[in-house]
């Protein structure tokens, strides 16, 4: 249901108008009309600021004696507050009032995201599981282990250089068996 801004009409005396100071709103909304008196005229009108983010039906409404009239105020969302001021007036002008209108953002509320709990817990390895990072660790800090590494790499290069100059299958097999010996033996050390 949208928000409703009473405006009393006829209250104290004839064309009078009684306001709110000012109204607050993050959606469209009704202006209450409620003639305490004589059947009268009231002109609405929305200033520069609040017309740029609201609309109205219509500008002057008959309320009839002792009735009510509802005149909808149709507003669109607006990322900033907007203030702008609502003009009401009776009596062709001899009676004018001002309401202090601000449209707000919208309150959106945000919707729960559920989390499972396994999310808030560490995932820790298996035993005999170790991330890769922690194995290059174990690796570089052992000299032997470095310098086996290092042999290897030599191996490797040295066999595929051997491969290309020489062009023999038996070269390019015994070079295929020394580059899978050689990564078999990598692998065996970072376990």
């Amino acid at each position: 249901m949208p928000d409703s801004l009473t405006v009393d009409v006829n209250r104290k005396r004839l064309h009078h108008v009684e306001v709110p100071d000012r109204f607050v709103t993050d959606e469209s909304f009704v202006v209450d009309l409620v003639n305490r008196g004589e059947s009268v005229h009231v002109h609405l009108h929305l200033d520069d600021a609040l017309s740029q983010v609201a609309t109205l039906e219509g500008g002057n409404h008959y309320v009839e004696r002792g009735s009510t009239r509802s005149v909808e105020i149709d507003v669109a969302a607006v990322r900033e507050p907007v203030t702008g001021k609502l003009k009401l007036v009776t009596g062709y002008g001899a009676e004018v009032a001002y309401v202090d209108v601000t449209v707000e953002p919208l309150a959106v509320e945000k919707e729960p995201v559920d989390v499972d709990e396994a999310l808030g817990r560490p995932r820790r390895p298996e035993p005999g599981e170790e991330p890769l990072v922690e194995r290059l660790r174990t690796l570089t800090a052992d000299v032997g282990t470095l310098s086996i590494a290092g042999f290897g790499i030599f191996a490797i290069v040295l066999a595929l250089g051997v491969g290309v100059v020489v062009d023999s299958a038996a070269v390019l097999l015994g070079v295929g068996v020394v580059i899978g010996g050689v990564l078999a033996a990598l692998v065996l050390l970072t376990r």
